[in-house]
């Protein structure tokens, strides 16, 4: 396991793991912090963004639409939204 940043990366046997905490971020914080994290994946890696801002919800809906990546769940813990993407649209 590798961890800097506000990342952690953890290395599964079909792609990383990429975890973004991103609570007590303001919009457009979380996703400028999943921005930065997909700039280091890879196609098959999953990013699982923590967030608490209420816009994360439908701004992950959008860059979803926008870059093509799958949304593999989006939920709402008490404490945080949390979203899990596949990077698929990598080239």
């Amino acid at each position: 396991m590798v961890k800097y940043c506000s990342y952690e990366v953890v290395v599964m046997s079909q792609g990383n793991k990429i975890f973004v905490d991103a609570r007590g971020i303001a919009c457009p914080g979380p996703i400028t912090e999943l921005v930065k994290a997909y700039r280091n994946a890879k196609n098959g890696d999953l990013i699982e963004v923590w967030a608490t801002d209420a816009g994360f919800e439908p701004d992950i809906k959008a860059w979803i639409q926008r870059t093509g990546n799958q949304l593999v769940e989006l939920r709402k813990d008490p404490d945080k939204i949390v979203a899990v993407i596949r990077v698929t649209a990598k080239k």
